[in-house]
């Protein structure tokens, strides 16, 4: 079983203006506020509903699937500020429930049989106020515990979000199962963290971060690392270096994460628009050694440029991007960060065919518009070339073409809709070096996601 299988991650849900909306502060009800004392009641609760025609190898039935997915995310967080200094002290704490019901997703993950409640955030942390003022407000962040964290646009890390299930457990005998909602990657805390940010908004700041993940199917890899950006209005440049630690060695065998345990990953980035707007530029280079189990190399990388027509109706934007990934490059924990397209490539090729961010070459066209303040809409390419099938490793295997229709709706405050049609048209079926089960036809995929922020 090739080591790919495992690469699916997932952070939030919609484009970065609606995930923002969803995130743990704008969804927080206020129970106390007074003398620099605050506690909020943080609710976060997304629901969706998935149909597929065509089933993937790790199903290894025919005649598609339907499945639901539900998470709901509760508990509580507060902060303390000290008047003189500005200081404050904050934590937070908060459970999680979610499931999977139905046949399970289209690649075989789940099986439709998963549910679960558990602890999702304990964290407590410390802020430096007006005590530091080289690093200026709040220019000093500490914090440890049960929390997320992420690097950039989530390309290598956007949380620990990989969701497996039963499906999967199943498949290789080992219990791996983390209480459904694939898709929705409903858990996204690493276990334990200490993570220090220097810096504030602009100009050069940096994080200093410990994680380890309790997540088996990552075979509950310990990392450690430094991230340092400088941040300018014509955009941000950065710099990562993350190195593996430790893996549960069982698990590693098991999954080919062997490699892990040593691992060094070095990442260069830009994102912005270079001072001309409505220009947007990005791009990011990774080059990884892959340690003492194997050592090899693999590199990946992108480059990505887009323009909104501010001034026609609707304001229409288009992106451009390419992506590359050598074979055996490990894409970490990345996830979804600014929209759809990342870092998912292909709704049903990055979570259910493959190929998962490693051995392909990915052309990306993306257009989106927003006919109201209230309603996007966006229609997305992907072609799949020289792209392995991540289970065998058959070159050319998961080649091609995806086509994604989609619409971001904030119907209420406290309701946002998002509906996705899917056209998935693979070169091979299983039977030739594919994944698709039973032919090459072209996949219908539909689903719809709802997100109740209270």
């Amino acid at each position: 079983m090739k080591k790919q299988i495992v690469r699916r991650t997932s952070g939030y849900l919609l484009s970065a203006a609606v995930a923002a909306a969803i995130a743990a502060p704008a969804s927080a009800y206020n129970l106390y506020s007074q003398d620099g004392s605050e506690l909020n009641l943080d609710i976060e609760a997304v629901f969706g509903v998935f149909s597929s025609e065509e089933n993937y190898l790790l199903d290894g039935d025919t005649g598609g699937a339907d499945w639901r997915e539900g998470y709901i995310k509760y508990g509580l967080s507060g902060s303390h500020a000290y008047a003189e200094s500005g200081a404050s002290v904050y934590a937070g704490l908060n459970l999680i429930s979610s499931a999977t019901w139905g046949d399970g997703d289209a690649g075989g993950f789940t099986s439709g049989n998963e549910s679960e409640t558990d602890l999702e955030d304990a964290y407590v942390g410390w802020r430096s106020g007006n005590l530091i003022p080289a690093l200026g407000q709040d220019g000093l962040d500490i914090s440890f515990g049960r929390q997320q964290f992420a690097i950039g646009d989530g390309f290598l890390i956007n949380g620990d979000s990989l969701n497996a299930g039963q499906g999967i457990s199943d498949v290789l005998g080992e219990d791996l199962d983390r209480g459904g909602a694939y898709w929705l990657a409903a858990r996204k805390a690493f276990d334990r963290t200490a993570i220090v940010r220097l810096g504030g908004s602009e100009g050069l700041r940096g994080d200093l971060f410990w994680l380890e993940s309790d997540n088996r199917i990552q075979a509950e890899m310990e990392l450690a690392g430094i991230n340092v950006e400088y941040v300018m209005p014509e955009g941000t440049i950065g710099a990562t270096y993350i190195e593996g630690l430790e893996v549960n060695d069982q698990l590693a065998n098991l999954l080919d994460y062997t490699y892990r345990d040593g691992q060094q990953t070095v990442s260069l980035r830009y994102q912005g628009n270079a001072g001309v707007e409505n220009l947007f530029l990005s791009g990011e280079f990774v080059t990884q050694d892959q340690g003492d189990a194997t050592g090899t190399d693999a590199d990946a990388w992108y480059v990505e440029a887009g323009w909104t027509f501010a001034d026609l109706p609707w304001s229409p934007s288009v992106n451009y991007r390419y992506s590359t990934f050598d074979a055996g490059f490990d894409p970490l924990f990345f996830g979804f960060s600014r929209g759809y397209g990342t870092w998912f490539q292909g709704e049903v090729a990055a979570n259910y065919a493959g190929p998962f961010n490693s051995a392909a070459d990915v052309h990306h066209i993306g257009i989106k518009a927003s006919p109201t303040e209230m309603l996007s809409i966006g229609a997305l390419f992907f072609d799949f070339s020289d792209a392995a099938n991540p289970f065998t490793g058959d070159a050319g295997g998961v080649n091609g073409q995806e086509i994604d229709l989609y619409a971001e709706w904030v119907v209420t405050p406290n309701l946002i809709v998002s509906p996705l049609i899917g056209f998935y048209s693979p070169d091979n079926s299983a039977a030739n070096g594919g994944t698709q089960v039973g032919n090459d036809d072209t996949n219908v995929y539909a689903q719809m996601i709802a997100i109740v922020p209270f």
